[in-house]
């Protein structure tokens, strides 16, 4: 007995460590600036960046975020954040963009928040309107700078690392999908509106079939109690007359 709950004490404190240990590892990776979700290639869509507060002795007063140079949009617009100031800044385009008929000689290439505070413990997101996002590539990145209260810098803005492998400070990264094509929707939509049909009229067939089932049942119940309460009738119709004649 002892030996076994000497091991089973090793196992417990074996799984701790190694618990924690996972827990310290994954908790600095998820801290990072980021932009979660993904956008479809060649859309508009409205993005966040995530940006938590990493220091408990200090607070985050200002982020600034540099836009893709390799590929511009042509509408980038941040949604206001309460107790922020917003500065957005744009440079003139080597190469003109063409949207909608127009053609685009400037685009937005910087964005700074200030004034506000992320306190430790906490975390903001900033909104920003973006596009048209390109149809040539499966991801934007948006290279970031993190002040904090204390005159520090993190610089996000590390290229993600082949294999799979995260940067020490990677930069944050829009992930961009295939847009949906509208008849695949429309397609899903008659096949379920079809399929919905059927199982009403499965539902409709089943329960008529139910109450005609039930319907014959009572009769022949009925039916039976009628000849059972006939026969009863007449035998004692029988033996009564038999008592008069006696």
């Amino acid at each position: 007995m002892n030996t076994n709950s000497a091991r089973l004490r090793r196992l417990s404190v074996i799984g701790s460590l190694a618990a924690g240990t996972v827990v310290l590892l994954a908790g600095p990776a998820s801290a990072h600036v980021s932009i979660p979700g993904t956008a479809e290639k060649g859309g508009y869509g409205t993005i966040a960046l995530k940006v938590p507060n990493e220091k408990d002795d200090a607070s985050t007063v200002k982020l600034e975020v540099t836009l893709d140079p390799k590929h511009p949009l042509s509408s980038v617009m941040p949604q206001p954040v309460p107790g922020w100031d917003v500065k957005v800044e744009k440079s003139k385009l080597d190469k003109p963009l063409k949207t909608h008929g127009k053609t685009i000689t400037e685009a937005v290439t910087k964005i700074t928040w200030s004034g506000g505070k992320i306190e430790p413990g906490q975390f903001q997101q900033f909104p920003l309107s973006v596009g048209q996002l390109p149809t040539d590539a499966d991801e934007l990145v948006f290279k970031a700078l993190q002040t904090y209260s204390d005159d520090e810098v993190v610089r996000w803005i590390d290229p993600s690392k082949p294999g799979g492998h995260e940067a020490e400070h990677p930069a944050p990264t829009l992930k961009l999908v295939e847009k949906t094509s509208p008849d695949h929707h429309d397609k899903n939509a008659k096949s379920d509106k079809n399929s919905d049909a059927e199982d009403n009229k499965g539902e409709a067939t089943a329960s008529d079939s139910g109450d005609k089932d039930a319907s014959d049942t009572t009769a022949r119940v009925l039916g039976i109690v009628g000849i059972v309460v006939g026969v009863a009738g007449a035998a004692f119709g029988i033996v009564a007359g038999r008592r008069r004649n006696a």
